[in-house]
């Protein structure tokens, strides 16, 4: 159910709550931005933009965070969800500029691939689906160790024809763990479409063959995302795995190295803004008098000044030691 129309507003949340997940949303926004034009500089090698997936994440993230007891294994493009963990923005410049304190790999691997165990996000691998049975693992030890823990596994639409996708999705069936997979839907395959890449209309169909519930809803809308996610999470505590499909649109190409205007035609482009996820929640906050109009110019030019910030503080930042290149890959 999409809350646009009142405001009786699901449980978990409040007025406050809202307004700290839009300004959320607002600085992944801008940081994302900020990439994408440091790349265009020559400063950041690539970038993976997440700008119409926010919704998705940050829903994800706030239904778990209300729940408890989470784990989470996420892909190349979850921007949103590692910020709204707690991973802040100055941290973020440093892992896309490759410098010293990056958190996840000091400056080694892809922009904050690696682990951040002190949040309970793994995401070892650039490799398409490749987080995805190790998601299963962990969801599994948590059931033989009658843990609450439930994990949830985020992948695109692409990673849905990997053969690691399906033999996640049929491990979890067969042994009911306590896992949630989450399609971030945007139905692109880098430029592939979706009807090009499967016979099915939707990913979610596939859930019954491995014995998994299914949930398909619309992912640019965070009131929904957060009520399927609280569901999902509950059911996966019962050790009924999930499998939850949130369509997005990707608006921004496939990486930086990407043209989408190749294999998109500009319509298409032009009108999928329409289900911008920051643009459809700003408008829910000002419709509900939730804020001003006023009082989101202040937010917004406070998170430009912290994302400039960041920006100063990551390139000033040295680069890892050269020393350091075998550091935590052999055990003493």
């Amino acid at each position: 159910m999409s809350l646009a129309k009142d405001m009786n507003l699901p449980k978990g949340l409040n007025k406050q709550k809202v307004l700290q997940i839009y300004e959320q949303m607002l600085m992944v926004r801008l940081i994302d931005e900020r990439v994408w034009a440091m790349n265009r500089q020559g400063k950041v090698p690539i970038a993976a933009s997440c700008q119409g997936h926010e919704a998705a994440q940050l829903g994800s993230l706030a239904a778990s965070q209300y729940l408890g007891d989470c784990f989470f294994f996420t892909y190349y493009r979850d921007l949103a969800l590692k910020f709204g963990t707690g991973l802040n923005e100055k941290d973020i410049m440093l892992s896309y500029l490759g410098r010293n304190g990056d958190p996840y790999s000091n400056g080694r691997q892809f922009p904050l691939q690696g682990a951040d165990l002190s949040r309970n996000v793994i995401q070892l691998s650039n490799v398409v689906a490749a987080g995805m049975p190790q998601a299963v693992g962990y969801a599994l030890a948590s059931k033989i160790k009658r843990e609450p823990t439930v994990s949830l596994s985020f992948f695109g639409d692409g990673a849905s024809s990997q053969g690691e996708c399906h033999e996640a999705m049929n491990f979890a069936g067969i042994h009911k763990l306590p896992i949630v997979f989450v399609c971030e839907n945007n139905h692109y395959a880098i430029s592939v479409p979706q009807n090009l890449q499967m016979t099915v209309s939707e990913v979610s169909e596939r859930a019954p063959g491995y014995g998994l519930s299914a949930i398909s809803i619309d992912g640019s809308d965070f009131f929904q995302v957060y009520e399927s996610m609280l569901e999902a999470i509950a059911l996966a505590r019962r050790n009924v795995p999930v499998l939850v499909e949130m369509n997005v649109e990707r608006i921004m190409p496939h990486t930086s190295d990407d043209d989408h205007s190749r294999y998109r035609d500009q319509s298409e482009i032009t009108n999928m803004r329409d289900r911008d996820p920051l643009t459809k929640l700003e408008q829910w906050i000002t419709s509900h008098k939730l804020t001003t109009e006023s009082e989101i110019a202040t937010i917004t030019a406070s998170c430009k000044q912290r994302v400039n910030l960041a920006t100063e503080y990551a390139e000033s930042a040295p680069e890892p030691e050269a020393s350091s290149l075998y550091d935590n890959l052999f055990s003493k």
